[in-house]
């Protein structure tokens, strides 16, 4: 493919291209990353993620010019010291990912390796897209039935000692009608803090969050994927009171969102019984 060479992004396709790539598209560049559908000469097409991106929007561009930038804006790049710590965090990221092993419902890490500047690695192409294009759109049982493999592979990294912590729509990426979950970015073990005191507010994200987020347990993920399920089978976020409200849906499914939805992480069932659940309902017809 041909960028222009002003958007933040070139730089990142030209050293993927001389490390022995060919790049067919630019999937997805933000402040943090850069993900590339590539291929090596003669084998199928992976995803490379690289670990190099821009952040601190300056203007919004004219139209002249914003072709040529990421969207309608125009980023710098981060300080040295800044691209440390990102390095650092990319690192981090394709250890865990990498340490998950195998499971049919979490994308796993394929090969990895380093330019000059920054990391990447690869995991295969999923050729579904992400869930986002299918809440509310897909019949219901197909859609609880792919969330269901994300609570599987949720599960996985729990028993791994992983919490991922950024369960959402475009991290359940879907493949021959299967759901799997992907980019540990955030993720950290369960025996080591990681990340500020605090975070928030995101719709995908539980209360616990704005108060102890890099202790935070397996219990934040079981949230997280419960809000996935409510926007799905209602086209909504949830507004409701988990303590005196329960959902009616097919299977009982309802009950068990609502449950995964309480404010107290002790009071959340765990992500094997949201699982169970998830698969009850997507059986239903």
């Amino acid at each position: 493919m041909n960028l222009n060479p002003l958007h933040p992004a070139a730089w990142v396709l030209d050293q993927v291209r001389e490390a022995g790539w060919h790049v067919h598209e630019l999937l997805v560049f933000t402040r943090a990353s850069t993900l590339i559908k590539a291929s090596r000469p003669g084998q199928a097409p992976v995803v490379l993620k690289a670990g190099f991106g821009s952040n601190h929007v300056v203007a919004e561009l004219d139209d002249a010019t914003r072709p040529a930038a990421y969207g309608f804006y125009w980023y710098t790049q981060m300080t040295e010291a800044e691209r440390a710590l990102a390095r650092e965090d990319f690192r981090h990221e394709a250890e865990l990912t990498q340490a998950a092993g195998s499971s049919e419902h979490v994308v796993p890490l394929l090969e990895i390796g380093s330019c000059e500047r920054f990391d990447w690695y690869t995991m295969p192409y999923c050729q579904g897209g992400n869930f986002r294009a299918l809440m509310g759109a897909a019949p219901l049982t197909e859609g609880l039935g792919i969330l269901a493999d994300v609570a599987d592979g949720s599960h996985h990294l729990h028993q791994q000692g992983i919490v991922h912590r950024d369960v959402y729509q475009e991290n359940v990426l879907i493949h021959e009608g299967r759901g799997l979950i992907t980019d540990l970015g955030a993720a950290r073990r369960t025996d080591i803090p990681r990340g500020p005191a605090g975070r928030g507010p995101e719709v995908h994200w539980p209360p616990e969050y704005a108060t102890d987020y890099a202790h935070v347990t397996p219990a934040a993920d079981v949230f997280s994927l419960a809000v996935l399920a409510y926007r799905h089978l209602y086209t909504d976020i949830p507004r409701l009171n988990p303590s005196t409200e329960t959902l009616t849906t097919p299977g009982g499914i309802g009950e068990v969102i609502t449950a995964a939805l309480a404010h107290a992480p002790a009071d959340r069932p765990a992500m094997a019984e949201l699982r169970d659940s998830l698969r009850h309902a997507s059986q239903l017809t």
